[in-house]
């Protein structure tokens, strides 16, 4: 038997943080007919953000990558609070991430890999995603990083 993915996050030490409703005109999640559409989610704990900062200046490629897994968790979160369940995901289909960065910041893919990583622990094969990685020059709240994704559901 195979377990949940919840199992497998606990297994790794993880656990979903709690989701809440954004404070603006969106919803963080959205099922239109079997994909699951989750909104961007930021690095943001019961206090207010967990980093701030660029890459580039002040926020290393290690850090993004950790902002990236606690951007992707809450993500989970989300899409758990709207299914029900993870164990209802057939597949992430796509990851888009958002990486606040210099000019001459070239590793935003490396940032995204914290969020690629994440995504294929949790969900195993289900987790093969397609992705893309940009660098921008602002994030809400000054974050380094912004995660969103889509699923197909049963």
């Amino acid at each position: 038997m195979q377990d949940t993915v919840v199992e497998r996050l606990n297994k790794l030490h993880l656990s979903l943080p709690h989701s809440k409703s954004p404070a603006a005109s969106f919803v963080s999640a959205q099922i239109v007919d079997k994909l699951l559409f989750v909104s961007g989610t930021m690095p943001i704990g019961e206090s207010g953000p967990l980093w701030k900062g660029t890459l580039g200046d002040n926020v290393s490629t290690a850090q993004g990558q950790e902002a990236a897994r606690a951007s992707t968790l809450l993500l989970l979160a989300h899409a758990k609070a709207v299914l029900g369940t993870l164990d209802r995901i057939r597949q992430c289909t796509r990851l888009e991430v958002f990486v606040r960065s210099t000019p001459d910041f070239e590793e935003q893919p490396k940032v995204a890999n914290g969020a690629s990583d994440l995504i294929n622990l949790a969900l195993g094969d289900k987790g093969r995603h397609t992705r893309f990685a940009i660098g921008v020059a602002a994030l809400p709240f000054g974050v380094p990083v912004e995660v969103a994704a889509t699923f197909a559901i049963d």
